[in-house]
C-alpha cells in the first residue's frame, strides 16, 4: 500500500500536471483521463480487470490479491490525491514522477505482487525467461509514448520517454527479480515442507535424506533456487509449517537446467 500511494503521488504531483504518460494500463488510463475529464483512477481500476483475471489464473492466488490491493490502492489514491505540480519545469518532473513511479512499483514488486496492467505481463514473461523487468516494460511501453505523441505533442512524448526509462532504472535497481538464490532448508518435517512449497511457488525443489551431526537425529535437507523477489514469499511458506527450521540463503552466480518447475 506504501509503494502504491508513492506511485500514485509520482502521477498526480509531477506526471499529469504537465501531461507527461506513465508507464503501461497507468499511462492509457492517463491519456484517458485527460481525453475524457474523467479521473484517471477509474480508468485505471477497469483496464486491469481483465489482467487480474488472468493473473489470478496463472500467477497464484497470495500473488493477484496483494495485485488486487496494490490497484484498489493506486485508484484511491489517484482519486483523492490533487493534480496540481510542484514544480514548473517538465523535465525535472518527468525524471523525479518516473524515479517516483519505479520506486513504489519497485517496492510493490518486491512484496511479490504487482501494480497491474503491463506489469503482470512482464511477470508472466520474466518467470519464463530471466529479462530485466524494468528493460521489458520499456519495451512493452513503447505504445504509450507514440499515443502521447500524436494526441497531445512530440514534447510530452519525449517526455514521456524520459519518464518510463527512469522509472525502468529504478525498478530495475530495487526489484533484482533475475539474481537468483539457493535454499538449503534442514528441517524435521521434509515432506509437509516439500509439499507446501510445491503448491505455492512456480520452482522444483531436491530432497535429501540428513542427520545431525550433534543430535543424530534424522531430518531432510530441501534444497531449491528461486529468484530474489519470490524469497520474503518461500520464508513465509517454511514459517508456516517448521518455525525452527534451518535455512541457509546463499546468493547463486548461475543456473544451468531446467530452473523451472516441471508441470
Amino acid at each position: 500500500m506504501i509503494g502504491s500511494i508513492i506511485v500514485a503521488v509520482g502521477y498526480n504531483l509531477f506526471l499529469i500536471p504537465h501531461e507527461i504518460m506513465s508507464s503501461g494500463l497507468s499511462g492509457l488510463s492517463i491519456i484517458l483521463g485527460m481525453v475524457t475529464s474523467i479521473n484517471a483512477g477509474i480508468f485505471n481500476f477497469l483496464l486491469n480487470l481483465p489482467l487480474l483475471v488472468i493473473g489470478y489464473l496463472k500467477l497464484g492466488r497470495t500473488f493477484i490479491l496483494h495485485t488486487i490491493l496494490s490497484v484498489v490502492t493506486i485508484s484511491i489514491a489517484m482519486y483523492f490525491i490533487p493534480v496540481q505540480p510542484i514544480a514548473s519545469n517538465p523535465i525535472l518532473c518527468s525524471i523525479f514522477g518516473g524515479a517516483l513511479a519505479g520506486l513504489g512499483i519497485g517496492i510493490i514488486f518486491r512484496c511479490s505482487a504487482s501494480s497491474g496492467g503491463f506489469d503482470i505481463i512482464g511477470m508472466l514473461l520474466t518467470r519464463r525467461r530471466d529479462f530485466p523487468m524494468g528493460a521489458l516494460l520499456s519495451v512493452m511501453n513503447s505504445i504509450v509514448i507514440v499515443i502521447s505523441g500524436f494526441l497531445f505533442s512530440w514534447d510530452a512524448a519525449l517526455n514521456t520517454l524520459v519518464s518510463i526509462y527512469v522509472t525502468g532504472k529504478v525498478i530495475d535497481s530495487i526489484h533484482t527479480h533475475h539474481v537468483k538464490v539457493t535454499l538449503m532448508i534442514i528441517t524435521k518435517k521434509g515432506e509437509e515442507v516439500k509439499q507446501h512449497l510445491l503448491s505455492n511457488i512456480y520452482r522444483g525443489v531436491t530432497m535429501i535424506d540428513s542427520r545431525g551431526g550433534y543430535s543424530n537425529e534424522k531430518s531432510n535437507i530441501i534444497m531449491t533456487v528461486i529468484s530474489r523477489y519470490e524469497l520474503s514469499e518461500v520464508k513465509s511458506l517454511i514459517q508456516e509449517v517448521d518455525p525452527h527450521a534451518f535455512v541457509n540463503i546463499t546468493e547463486t552466480l548461475e543456473v544451468m537446467g531446467l530452473f523451472h518447475k516441471r508441470m
